[in-house]
Protein backbone atom coordinates (compact mmCIF):
# COMPACT_ATOMS: atom_id res chain seq x y z
CA UNK A 1 0.00 0.00 0.00
CA UNK A 2 1.29 3.38 -0.92
CA UNK A 3 1.63 6.01 1.84
CA UNK A 4 1.56 9.81 1.35
CA UNK A 5 3.88 12.02 3.38
CA UNK A 6 3.20 15.76 3.64
CA UNK A 7 6.41 17.82 3.86
CA UNK A 8 6.61 21.48 4.93
CA UNK A 9 9.41 23.89 4.17
CA UNK A 10 11.20 25.65 7.00
CA UNK A 11 11.68 29.27 6.04
CA UNK A 12 14.45 29.80 8.61
CA UNK A 13 16.53 26.72 7.90
CA UNK A 14 18.38 26.72 4.58
CA UNK A 15 20.41 23.64 5.33
CA UNK A 16 17.34 21.38 5.27
CA UNK A 17 16.19 22.49 1.81
CA UNK A 18 17.84 19.56 0.09
CA UNK A 19 16.36 17.20 2.64
CA UNK A 20 12.83 18.43 1.84
CA UNK A 21 13.44 17.74 -1.83
CA UNK A 22 14.32 14.09 -1.17
CA UNK A 23 11.93 11.21 -0.81
CA UNK A 24 11.77 10.05 2.82
CA UNK A 25 10.39 6.63 3.62
CA UNK A 26 7.46 6.55 5.97
CA UNK A 27 7.97 4.38 9.02
CA UNK A 28 6.59 0.87 8.74
CA UNK A 29 7.77 -2.63 8.19
CA UNK A 30 8.09 -3.86 4.62
CA UNK A 31 7.89 -0.39 3.07
CA UNK A 32 10.25 0.85 0.41
CA UNK A 33 10.77 3.99 -1.65
CA UNK A 34 8.17 2.90 -4.21
CA UNK A 35 5.53 2.85 -1.46
CA UNK A 36 5.94 6.59 -0.71
CA UNK A 37 4.20 9.49 -2.43
CA UNK A 38 5.75 12.88 -1.72
CA UNK A 39 3.37 15.85 -1.36
CA UNK A 40 4.66 19.39 -0.92
CA UNK A 41 2.69 22.46 0.11
CA UNK A 42 0.83 23.99 -2.79
CA UNK A 43 0.72 20.71 -4.75
CA UNK A 44 -2.36 18.54 -5.24
CA UNK A 45 -2.70 15.62 -2.87
CA UNK A 46 -3.85 12.15 -3.77
CA UNK A 47 -6.42 10.38 -1.68
CA UNK A 48 -5.02 8.32 1.16
CA UNK A 49 -6.07 4.73 1.48
CA UNK A 50 -5.88 3.58 5.10
CA UNK A 51 -5.32 -0.04 6.05
CA UNK A 52 -8.24 -1.98 7.42
CA UNK A 53 -8.17 -2.45 11.21
CA UNK A 54 -9.82 -4.93 13.54
CA UNK A 55 -12.51 -3.09 15.59
CA UNK A 56 -11.53 -5.20 18.60
CA UNK A 57 -8.07 -3.61 18.49
CA UNK A 58 -9.43 -0.04 18.73
CA UNK A 59 -8.82 1.45 22.19
CA UNK A 60 -11.91 2.67 24.09
CA UNK A 61 -12.41 6.44 24.47
CA UNK A 62 -10.24 8.03 27.12
CA UNK A 63 -13.30 9.24 29.04
CA UNK A 64 -14.32 5.63 29.66
CA UNK A 65 -11.02 4.75 31.30
CA UNK A 66 -10.87 4.67 35.11
CA UNK A 67 -9.36 7.90 36.48
CA UNK A 68 -6.90 7.90 39.32
CA UNK A 69 -6.58 10.93 41.64
CA UNK A 70 -4.04 11.67 44.33
CA UNK A 71 -5.45 13.31 47.49
CA UNK A 72 -3.73 16.49 48.65
CA UNK A 73 -3.70 16.68 52.47
CA UNK A 74 -3.21 20.50 52.59
CA UNK A 75 -3.71 22.45 49.37
CA UNK A 76 -2.56 25.66 51.09
CA UNK A 77 0.92 24.30 51.82
CA UNK A 78 1.91 22.85 48.45
CA UNK A 79 4.90 25.20 48.35
CA UNK A 80 6.13 23.84 51.66
CA UNK A 81 5.66 20.29 50.39
CA UNK A 82 7.91 21.17 47.45
CA UNK A 83 10.61 22.33 49.84
CA UNK A 84 9.99 26.07 49.92
CA UNK A 85 10.27 27.56 53.40
CA UNK A 86 9.64 31.20 54.26
CA UNK A 87 10.58 32.75 57.61
CA UNK A 88 7.83 34.03 59.88
CA UNK A 89 9.16 37.60 59.63
CA UNK A 90 8.81 37.67 55.82
CA UNK A 91 5.50 39.43 54.98
CA UNK A 92 5.99 39.19 51.19
CA UNK A 93 5.70 35.41 50.76
CA UNK A 94 3.39 32.77 52.22
CA UNK A 95 3.04 33.56 55.90
CA UNK A 96 0.53 32.18 58.38
CA UNK A 97 0.85 35.39 60.42
CA UNK A 98 -0.37 37.49 57.47
CA UNK A 99 -3.48 35.52 56.55
CA UNK A 100 -1.93 33.60 53.64
CA UNK A 101 -2.47 30.14 55.18
CA UNK A 102 -5.08 28.63 57.51
CA UNK A 103 -3.83 28.44 61.06
CA UNK A 104 -5.77 25.57 62.67
CA UNK A 105 -6.32 22.48 60.53
CA UNK A 106 -8.70 20.92 63.06
CA UNK A 107 -11.03 23.92 62.60
CA UNK A 108 -11.16 23.51 58.86
CA UNK A 109 -9.17 24.98 56.01
CA UNK A 110 -10.67 28.50 56.09
CA UNK A 111 -9.66 29.98 59.45
CA UNK A 112 -7.09 32.74 58.95
CA UNK A 113 -5.00 34.81 61.33
CA UNK A 114 -3.57 38.22 60.41
CA UNK A 115 -1.12 40.10 62.60
CA UNK A 116 -0.24 43.71 61.88
CA UNK A 117 2.29 45.82 63.77
CA UNK A 118 2.78 49.52 63.05
CA UNK A 119 5.25 51.88 64.65
CA UNK A 120 4.22 55.53 64.20
CA UNK A 121 6.78 58.09 65.42
CA UNK A 122 6.18 61.84 65.29
CA UNK A 123 8.39 64.78 66.21
CA UNK A 124 6.74 68.20 65.98
CA UNK A 125 7.75 71.78 66.75
CA UNK A 126 5.39 74.75 66.66
CA UNK A 127 4.87 78.36 67.62
CA UNK A 128 1.35 79.46 68.49
CA UNK A 129 -0.40 81.81 70.95
CA UNK A 130 0.11 80.56 74.51
CA UNK A 131 -1.84 81.89 77.48
CA UNK A 132 -0.26 82.77 80.80
CA UNK A 133 -1.78 80.80 83.67
CA UNK A 134 -3.75 82.90 86.13
CA UNK A 135 -1.64 81.61 89.00
CA UNK A 136 1.92 82.14 87.73
CA UNK A 137 4.20 82.83 84.78
CA UNK A 138 7.79 81.61 84.76
CA UNK A 139 8.85 83.96 81.96
CA UNK A 140 10.20 87.35 83.14
CA UNK A 141 8.91 89.16 80.07
CA UNK A 142 5.42 87.70 80.04
CA UNK A 143 2.39 89.88 80.61
CA UNK A 144 -0.92 88.79 82.10
CA UNK A 145 -2.28 87.41 78.82
CA UNK A 146 0.39 86.05 76.45
CA UNK A 147 3.45 84.03 77.31
CA UNK A 148 6.32 82.20 75.64
CA UNK A 149 4.90 80.61 72.46
CA UNK A 150 7.45 77.90 71.53
CA UNK A 151 6.32 74.28 71.91
CA UNK A 152 7.56 70.82 70.93
CA UNK A 153 6.04 67.36 71.05
CA UNK A 154 7.15 63.76 70.54
CA UNK A 155 4.58 60.98 70.09
CA UNK A 156 5.26 57.27 69.71
CA UNK A 157 2.41 54.90 68.91
CA UNK A 158 2.76 51.13 68.62
CA UNK A 159 -0.35 49.75 66.95
CA UNK A 160 -0.99 46.00 67.14
CA UNK A 161 -3.75 44.57 64.95
CA UNK A 162 -4.94 41.03 65.66
CA UNK A 163 -7.50 39.65 63.21
CA UNK A 164 -9.07 36.19 63.12
CA UNK A 165 -11.50 35.43 60.28
CA UNK A 166 -13.23 32.40 58.82
CA UNK A 167 -14.36 31.95 55.26
CA UNK A 168 -13.23 32.22 51.66
CA UNK A 169 -12.97 35.98 51.08
CA UNK A 170 -12.09 35.93 47.38
CA UNK A 171 -15.52 37.18 46.31
CA UNK A 172 -17.36 37.87 49.58
CA UNK A 173 -16.83 38.98 53.20
CA UNK A 174 -15.67 36.45 55.80
CA UNK A 175 -18.27 34.30 57.54
CA UNK A 176 -16.97 35.48 60.92
CA UNK A 177 -14.34 38.01 61.92
CA UNK A 178 -12.88 39.03 65.25
CA UNK A 179 -10.50 42.00 65.52
CA UNK A 180 -8.58 43.47 68.43
CA UNK A 181 -6.42 46.59 68.03
CA UNK A 182 -4.67 47.97 71.12
CA UNK A 183 -2.48 51.07 70.78
CA UNK A 184 0.48 51.69 73.08
CA UNK A 185 1.23 55.41 73.33
CA UNK A 186 4.12 57.41 74.73
CA UNK A 187 4.10 61.19 74.48
CA UNK A 188 6.36 63.98 75.66
CA UNK A 189 5.53 67.71 75.52
CA UNK A 190 7.49 70.88 76.22
CA UNK A 191 5.90 74.34 76.35
CA UNK A 192 6.98 77.80 77.40
CA UNK A 193 4.45 78.43 80.16
CA UNK A 194 3.45 76.63 83.35
CA UNK A 195 -0.23 75.81 83.73
CA UNK A 196 -0.62 74.86 80.05
CA UNK A 197 0.04 71.14 80.36
CA UNK A 198 -1.76 70.69 83.68
CA UNK A 199 -4.16 72.69 85.80
CA UNK A 200 -1.51 72.64 88.53
CA UNK A 201 1.34 75.02 87.50
CA UNK A 202 3.79 73.14 89.72
CA UNK A 203 3.89 70.44 87.03
CA UNK A 204 6.07 72.88 85.08
CA UNK A 205 6.62 73.06 81.36
CA UNK A 206 7.53 69.44 80.57
CA UNK A 207 5.25 66.41 80.65
CA UNK A 208 5.70 62.76 79.71
CA UNK A 209 2.81 60.33 79.68
CA UNK A 210 2.01 56.74 78.71
CA UNK A 211 -1.33 55.19 77.87
CA UNK A 212 -2.82 52.05 76.30
CA UNK A 213 -6.04 52.52 74.35
CA UNK A 214 -8.33 50.07 72.60
CA UNK A 215 -9.29 51.39 69.16
CA UNK A 216 -10.92 48.25 67.77
CA UNK A 217 -12.57 45.29 69.49
CA UNK A 218 -15.44 43.86 67.47
CA UNK A 219 -17.07 40.72 66.12
CA UNK A 220 -18.38 40.63 62.56
CA UNK A 221 -20.97 38.12 61.32
CA UNK A 222 -21.82 37.50 57.67
CA UNK A 223 -25.60 37.16 57.79
CA UNK A 224 -26.44 36.14 54.24
CA UNK A 225 -25.78 36.48 50.54
CA UNK A 226 -28.64 38.01 48.58
CA UNK A 227 -27.50 37.37 45.00
CA UNK A 228 -25.31 35.09 42.89
CA UNK A 229 -22.75 37.91 42.74
CA UNK A 230 -22.34 37.78 46.54
CA UNK A 231 -24.25 40.92 47.45
CA UNK A 232 -24.52 40.52 51.21
CA UNK A 233 -25.69 41.69 54.63
CA UNK A 234 -23.31 41.69 57.63
CA UNK A 235 -23.53 42.73 61.27
CA UNK A 236 -20.66 44.22 63.28
CA UNK A 237 -20.82 44.72 67.06
CA UNK A 238 -18.14 46.31 69.24
CA UNK A 239 -15.51 49.06 69.14
CA UNK A 240 -15.06 49.89 65.48
CA UNK A 241 -13.72 52.79 63.38
CA UNK A 242 -16.24 54.70 61.32
CA UNK A 243 -16.19 57.68 58.95
CA UNK A 244 -19.50 58.98 57.68
CA UNK A 245 -18.36 60.80 54.52
CA UNK A 246 -15.44 60.65 52.12
CA UNK A 247 -13.37 63.42 53.77
CA UNK A 248 -14.24 63.14 57.46
CA UNK A 249 -16.16 66.40 57.81
CA UNK A 250 -18.91 65.23 60.18
CA UNK A 251 -18.13 62.08 62.17
CA UNK A 252 -14.79 60.24 62.50
CA UNK A 253 -14.27 58.11 65.59
CA UNK A 254 -13.73 54.62 67.01
CA UNK A 255 -16.83 54.28 69.21
CA UNK A 256 -18.73 51.29 70.50
CA UNK A 257 -21.53 50.48 68.11
CA UNK A 258 -23.85 48.10 66.31
CA UNK A 259 -23.66 48.39 62.53
CA UNK A 260 -25.65 46.59 59.85
CA UNK A 261 -24.03 46.99 56.45
CA UNK A 262 -23.98 45.42 53.02
CA UNK A 263 -24.46 46.00 49.31
CA UNK A 264 -26.88 45.43 46.44
CA UNK A 265 -27.01 45.35 42.62
CA UNK A 266 -23.56 43.83 42.04
CA UNK A 267 -21.96 46.14 44.62
CA UNK A 268 -23.26 49.29 42.94
CA UNK A 269 -25.13 50.25 46.10
CA UNK A 270 -23.69 50.05 49.64
CA UNK A 271 -25.46 50.95 52.87
CA UNK A 272 -24.90 51.41 56.62
CA UNK A 273 -27.46 51.45 59.43
CA UNK A 274 -25.76 52.06 62.77
CA UNK A 275 -25.90 53.17 66.39
CA UNK A 276 -22.72 54.42 68.11
CA UNK A 277 -21.88 55.54 71.64
CA UNK A 278 -18.63 57.41 72.22
CA UNK A 279 -15.93 56.67 74.77
CA UNK A 280 -14.16 59.13 77.00
CA UNK A 281 -10.73 59.96 75.57
CA UNK A 282 -7.36 60.06 77.21
CA UNK A 283 -6.44 63.73 76.87
CA UNK A 284 -2.76 63.39 76.04
CA UNK A 285 -2.95 60.49 73.58
CA UNK A 286 -6.46 60.97 72.14
CA UNK A 287 -7.14 57.22 72.49
CA UNK A 288 -10.24 55.49 73.83
CA UNK A 289 -10.25 55.20 77.61
CA UNK A 290 -12.34 52.09 78.21
CA UNK A 291 -11.65 52.21 81.96
CA UNK A 292 -14.20 55.03 82.27
CA UNK A 293 -17.93 54.84 81.73
CA UNK A 294 -19.00 55.64 78.20
CA UNK A 295 -20.36 59.09 77.43
CA UNK A 296 -24.06 59.76 77.08
CA UNK A 297 -23.42 60.75 73.49
CA UNK A 298 -25.28 58.63 70.93
CA UNK A 299 -25.13 58.81 67.15
CA UNK A 300 -27.73 57.16 64.92
CA UNK A 301 -27.17 57.10 61.17
CA UNK A 302 -28.31 55.73 57.85
CA UNK A 303 -26.29 56.24 54.70
CA UNK A 304 -26.42 54.87 51.16
CA UNK A 305 -23.68 54.97 48.51
CA UNK A 306 -24.48 54.64 44.81
CA UNK A 307 -21.57 54.05 42.44
CA UNK A 308 -21.57 55.44 38.89
CA UNK A 309 -24.33 57.91 39.63
CA UNK A 310 -25.25 60.41 38.27
CA UNK A 311 -22.45 59.60 35.79
CA UNK A 312 -19.92 56.81 35.47
CA UNK A 313 -16.94 57.36 37.72
CA UNK A 314 -18.88 59.27 40.37
CA UNK A 315 -20.07 57.84 43.70
CA UNK A 316 -22.89 59.67 45.49
CA UNK A 317 -23.76 59.27 49.16
CA UNK A 318 -26.95 60.32 50.93
CA UNK A 319 -26.93 60.23 54.73
CA UNK A 320 -29.05 61.16 57.72
CA UNK A 321 -27.18 61.38 61.04
CA UNK A 322 -28.74 62.17 64.40
CA UNK A 323 -26.63 63.14 67.43
CA UNK A 324 -28.29 62.81 70.83
CA UNK A 325 -26.08 64.25 73.58
CA UNK A 326 -27.01 63.97 77.27
CA UNK A 327 -23.63 64.79 78.87
CA UNK A 328 -25.20 66.88 81.62
CA UNK A 329 -22.62 66.21 84.33
CA UNK A 330 -19.29 67.90 85.07
CA UNK A 331 -16.27 66.21 83.53
CA UNK A 332 -12.56 67.04 83.89
CA UNK A 333 -9.93 65.84 81.46
CA UNK A 334 -6.76 63.89 82.28
CA UNK A 335 -4.86 67.10 83.09
CA UNK A 336 -7.51 68.50 85.41
CA UNK A 337 -9.20 71.03 83.09
CA UNK A 338 -13.00 71.28 82.96
CA UNK A 339 -14.22 70.17 79.53
CA UNK A 340 -17.95 69.54 80.12
CA UNK A 341 -19.61 71.94 80.31
CA UNK A 342 -17.17 74.35 78.71
CA UNK A 343 -15.63 76.85 81.11
CA UNK A 344 -17.22 79.78 79.32
CA UNK A 345 -20.33 81.93 79.74
CA UNK A 346 -22.49 80.80 82.65
CA UNK A 347 -20.91 77.30 82.76
CA UNK A 348 -24.23 75.47 82.84
CA UNK A 349 -24.63 71.77 81.87
CA UNK A 350 -26.78 71.24 78.83
CA UNK A 351 -27.93 68.64 76.31
CA UNK A 352 -28.85 68.80 72.63
CA UNK A 353 -30.52 66.93 69.80
CA UNK A 354 -29.20 67.60 66.27
CA UNK A 355 -30.02 65.95 62.95
CA UNK A 356 -27.62 66.23 59.99
CA UNK A 357 -29.07 65.51 56.53
CA UNK A 358 -26.25 65.37 54.01
CA UNK A 359 -25.15 64.63 50.45
CA UNK A 360 -21.56 63.79 49.43
CA UNK A 361 -19.90 62.99 46.10
CA UNK A 362 -16.52 61.59 45.17
CA UNK A 363 -15.22 60.65 41.73
CA UNK A 364 -14.65 62.28 38.38
CA UNK A 365 -16.45 63.91 35.47
CA UNK A 366 -14.21 63.10 32.53
CA UNK A 367 -10.76 64.48 33.34
CA UNK A 368 -12.01 66.54 36.32
CA UNK A 369 -11.99 65.02 39.81
CA UNK A 370 -14.58 66.21 42.31
CA UNK A 371 -15.07 65.55 46.03
CA UNK A 372 -17.85 67.48 47.78
CA UNK A 373 -20.05 67.35 50.88
CA UNK A 374 -23.07 69.37 52.02
CA UNK A 375 -24.74 69.13 55.44
CA UNK A 376 -27.52 70.83 57.31
CA UNK A 377 -27.80 70.92 61.11
CA UNK A 378 -31.29 71.07 62.60
CA UNK A 379 -32.18 70.64 66.25
CA UNK A 380 -32.36 72.10 69.76
CA UNK A 381 -29.91 72.92 72.56
CA UNK A 382 -31.40 73.04 76.07
CA UNK A 383 -28.99 75.76 77.26
CA UNK A 384 -26.02 77.15 75.36
CA UNK A 385 -23.46 78.52 77.89
CA UNK A 386 -22.30 81.31 75.55
CA UNK A 387 -25.81 82.51 74.65
CA UNK A 388 -27.02 81.64 78.19
CA UNK A 389 -30.36 80.38 76.93
CA UNK A 390 -31.91 77.57 74.93
CA UNK A 391 -31.31 77.51 71.19
CA UNK A 392 -33.00 76.43 67.99
CA UNK A 393 -30.20 75.08 65.76
CA UNK A 394 -30.26 75.93 62.05
CA UNK A 395 -26.88 75.77 60.39
CA UNK A 396 -25.26 74.65 57.14
CA UNK A 397 -22.00 73.42 55.68
CA UNK A 398 -20.54 72.93 52.18
CA UNK A 399 -17.07 71.88 51.01
CA UNK A 400 -15.69 70.91 47.60
CA UNK A 401 -12.35 70.02 46.06
CA UNK A 402 -11.95 70.17 42.28
CA UNK A 403 -8.75 68.76 40.80
CA UNK A 404 -7.19 67.70 37.53
CA UNK A 405 -4.20 65.52 36.71
CA UNK A 406 -1.67 66.89 34.25
CA UNK A 407 0.93 64.20 33.69
CA UNK A 408 2.60 63.63 37.09
CA UNK A 409 1.03 66.64 38.86
CA UNK A 410 -2.46 66.99 40.30
CA UNK A 411 -3.67 70.57 40.66
CA UNK A 412 -6.35 71.18 43.32
CA UNK A 413 -8.79 73.93 44.15
CA UNK A 414 -10.57 73.98 47.55
CA UNK A 415 -13.66 75.80 48.74
CA UNK A 416 -15.45 75.50 52.09
CA UNK A 417 -18.08 77.48 53.99
CA UNK A 418 -19.58 76.74 57.43
CA UNK A 419 -22.27 79.13 58.62
CA UNK A 420 -21.64 81.37 61.65
CA UNK A 421 -23.94 82.74 64.34
CA UNK A 422 -25.01 86.34 63.68
CA UNK A 423 -26.63 87.11 67.02
CA UNK A 424 -25.91 84.96 70.11
CA UNK A 425 -28.85 86.48 71.96
CA UNK A 426 -31.68 85.77 69.51
CA UNK A 427 -32.32 82.14 70.49
CA UNK A 428 -31.21 80.80 67.10
CA UNK A 429 -27.86 79.02 66.85
CA UNK A 430 -26.72 79.30 63.23
CA UNK A 431 -23.04 78.35 63.61
CA UNK A 432 -22.30 74.92 62.13
CA UNK A 433 -20.48 72.36 64.24
CA UNK A 434 -19.74 68.67 63.60
CA UNK A 435 -19.94 65.65 65.89
CA UNK A 436 -16.29 64.58 65.69
CA UNK A 437 -14.45 65.96 62.67
CA UNK A 438 -11.04 65.03 61.26
CA UNK A 439 -11.06 66.56 57.77
CA UNK A 440 -8.78 65.32 54.99
CA UNK A 441 -9.03 68.58 53.10
CA UNK A 442 -6.96 71.63 52.09
CA UNK A 443 -3.68 70.16 53.26
CA UNK A 444 -5.17 68.40 56.33
CA UNK A 445 -2.22 67.23 58.46
CA UNK A 446 0.20 69.70 56.89
CA UNK A 447 -2.05 72.74 57.33
CA UNK A 448 -1.26 74.84 60.41
CA UNK A 449 -4.85 75.89 61.07
CA UNK A 450 -6.22 72.34 60.75
CA UNK A 451 -3.48 70.55 62.64
CA UNK A 452 -2.93 72.93 65.56
CA UNK A 453 -5.30 73.85 68.37
CA UNK A 454 -5.63 77.63 68.86
CA UNK A 455 -6.79 78.73 72.34
CA UNK A 456 -9.20 81.64 72.63
CA UNK A 457 -7.08 83.61 75.07
CA UNK A 458 -9.08 85.93 77.28
CA UNK A 459 -12.38 84.46 76.18
CA UNK A 460 -12.80 81.57 78.61
CA UNK A 461 -11.64 77.98 78.70
CA UNK A 462 -12.39 77.17 75.07
CA UNK A 463 -10.35 76.69 71.90
CA UNK A 464 -10.84 78.79 68.81
CA UNK A 465 -10.38 75.58 66.83
CA UNK A 466 -9.32 72.10 67.91
CA UNK A 467 -6.37 69.95 66.88
CA UNK A 468 -7.07 68.12 63.61
CA UNK A 469 -10.19 70.22 63.15
CA UNK A 470 -11.15 72.97 60.75
CA UNK A 471 -14.28 74.48 62.34
CA UNK A 472 -13.82 77.38 64.82
CA UNK A 473 -16.52 75.93 67.05
CA UNK A 474 -15.37 77.41 70.39
CA UNK A 475 -15.36 74.02 72.11
CA UNK A 476 -13.49 73.18 75.29
CA UNK A 477 -12.00 70.16 73.48
CA UNK A 478 -12.57 68.63 70.08
CA UNK A 479 -12.46 65.06 71.41
CA UNK A 480 -13.94 65.50 74.92
CA UNK A 481 -16.13 68.59 74.75
CA UNK A 482 -19.65 69.11 73.43
CA UNK A 483 -20.70 70.55 70.10
CA UNK A 484 -21.32 74.30 70.11
CA UNK A 485 -23.51 75.97 67.50
CA UNK A 486 -22.94 79.53 68.69
CA UNK A 487 -19.67 80.10 66.86
CA UNK A 488 -18.20 82.40 64.18
CA UNK A 489 -18.20 79.89 61.30
CA UNK A 490 -15.54 79.88 58.62
CA UNK A 491 -14.90 80.20 54.88
CA UNK A 492 -11.89 78.83 53.01
CA UNK A 493 -10.64 79.37 49.48
CA UNK A 494 -7.42 77.67 48.48
CA UNK A 495 -5.33 75.87 45.92
CA UNK A 496 -2.64 73.23 45.96
CA UNK A 497 -0.73 70.63 44.00
CA UNK A 498 0.45 67.05 44.48
CA UNK A 499 3.50 66.05 42.43
CA UNK A 500 4.80 62.49 41.99
CA UNK A 501 8.42 63.52 41.58
CA UNK A 502 9.57 59.88 41.50
CA UNK A 503 7.72 56.61 42.10
CA UNK A 504 8.98 56.77 45.68
CA UNK A 505 8.57 60.50 46.41
CA UNK A 506 5.47 62.68 46.41
CA UNK A 507 5.65 66.40 47.11
CA UNK A 508 2.61 68.53 47.93
CA UNK A 509 1.88 72.15 48.67
CA UNK A 510 -1.18 74.08 49.72
CA UNK A 511 -2.33 77.68 50.12
CA UNK A 512 -5.57 78.65 51.89
CA UNK A 513 -7.19 82.00 52.68
CA UNK A 514 -9.31 81.73 55.84
CA UNK A 515 -12.06 84.05 57.12
CA UNK A 516 -14.70 84.01 59.85
CA UNK A 517 -18.27 84.15 58.61
CA UNK A 518 -19.38 86.34 61.54
CA UNK A 519 -17.50 87.55 64.63
CA UNK A 520 -20.48 88.30 66.93
CA UNK A 521 -19.78 85.34 69.23
CA UNK A 522 -16.08 86.28 69.43
CA UNK A 523 -16.94 89.87 70.31
CA UNK A 524 -19.26 88.65 73.05
CA UNK A 525 -16.65 86.39 74.63
CA UNK A 526 -13.83 88.92 74.43
CA UNK A 527 -16.11 91.82 75.42
CA UNK A 528 -14.57 93.87 72.63
CA UNK A 529 -15.49 94.50 69.00
CA UNK A 530 -13.82 92.22 66.44
CA UNK A 531 -14.61 94.09 63.21
CA UNK A 532 -12.37 92.09 60.85
CA UNK A 533 -13.26 88.59 59.71
CA UNK A 534 -9.80 87.78 58.31
CA UNK A 535 -8.11 84.78 59.93
CA UNK A 536 -5.10 84.79 57.64
CA UNK A 537 -3.23 82.84 54.99
CA UNK A 538 -2.14 79.27 55.56
CA UNK A 539 0.89 78.05 53.56
CA UNK A 540 2.26 74.52 53.75
CA UNK A 541 4.65 72.24 51.88
CA UNK A 542 5.38 68.60 52.57
CA UNK A 543 6.65 65.30 51.26
CA UNK A 544 5.61 61.64 51.39
CA UNK A 545 8.47 59.21 50.75
CA UNK A 546 8.20 55.43 50.33
CA UNK A 547 11.84 54.35 49.89
CA UNK A 548 10.97 50.72 49.08
CA UNK A 549 7.87 51.45 46.93
CA UNK A 550 5.55 49.87 49.49
CA UNK A 551 3.66 50.75 52.66
CA UNK A 552 6.12 49.10 55.01
CA UNK A 553 8.34 52.18 55.40
CA UNK A 554 6.83 55.67 55.02
CA UNK A 555 8.55 58.94 55.87
CA UNK A 556 6.52 62.17 56.03
CA UNK A 557 7.65 65.70 56.60
CA UNK A 558 6.02 69.10 56.35
CA UNK A 559 6.33 72.77 57.26
CA UNK A 560 3.34 75.11 57.64
CA UNK A 561 3.03 78.85 58.30
CA UNK A 562 -0.06 80.85 59.25
CA UNK A 563 0.27 84.54 58.42
CA UNK A 564 -2.38 86.12 60.70
CA UNK A 565 -5.01 88.43 59.25
CA UNK A 566 -6.55 91.45 60.93
CA UNK A 567 -9.18 89.40 62.77
CA UNK A 568 -6.59 87.07 64.30
CA UNK A 569 -4.40 90.02 65.27
CA UNK A 570 -7.35 91.53 67.12
CA UNK A 571 -7.60 88.29 69.11
CA UNK A 572 -3.90 87.67 69.76
CA UNK A 573 -2.23 91.03 69.24
CA UNK A 574 -0.04 92.24 66.42
CA UNK A 575 3.31 91.43 68.07
CA UNK A 576 2.95 87.63 67.93
CA UNK A 577 4.33 87.40 64.38
CA UNK A 578 3.60 84.45 62.12
CA UNK A 579 2.76 81.03 63.54
CA UNK A 580 4.45 77.90 62.24
CA UNK A 581 4.65 74.16 62.70
CA UNK A 582 7.12 71.56 61.42
CA UNK A 583 6.80 67.81 61.69
CA UNK A 584 8.76 64.68 60.88
CA UNK A 585 6.96 61.35 60.87
CA UNK A 586 8.24 57.78 60.37
CA UNK A 587 5.86 54.84 59.92
CA UNK A 588 7.13 51.25 59.98
CA UNK A 589 4.63 48.50 59.25
CA UNK A 590 4.70 44.69 59.32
Amino acid sequence: MKKTVLLCYCALCVCCHDLHAQEIPAPGAGMNDNDIDIVRPGHPREDIALPEMDPRQVAPPQADLPRDSIPVPDRWRLMEALGYRFPYYDPYNQNALKGDLPVLKEWGDSLFFNLGIISDSLQEARRLPTPVASQISIQPGANDVFGHNQQSEFIQNLIVSIDLSKGDTTFRPPDYEFRFVPVFNYNSDRVGEAGVLNIDPSYGTHRTDKFVGVQELFADVHLRNVSERYDFDSLRVGIQPFTNDFRGFLFVDSPFGVRLFGNRFNNQVQYNVAWFRRFEKDTNSGLNDISQAMRKDDTYLVNVYHQDWPVQGMTTQISVVHNSNHDTGFHYDTDGFLVRPALVGDVQPHEYQVTYPGVSMDGHFGVWNLSASAYGALGTDSHNPIARQSQQIQAGFFAAELSRDVDWIRFRGNFLVASGDKNPGDGKATGFDAIAENPQFAGSDTSFFIRQALPLIGGGGVELSGRNGLLPSLRSSLSEGQSNFVNPGISLIGMGADADVTPELRMFTNLSCLNFMNTSSLSLLRNQPIPSTSIGTDLSVGMHWRPFLNQNVIINGSVAVLIPGAGLKELYGSNQGSYYSALFNVILAF
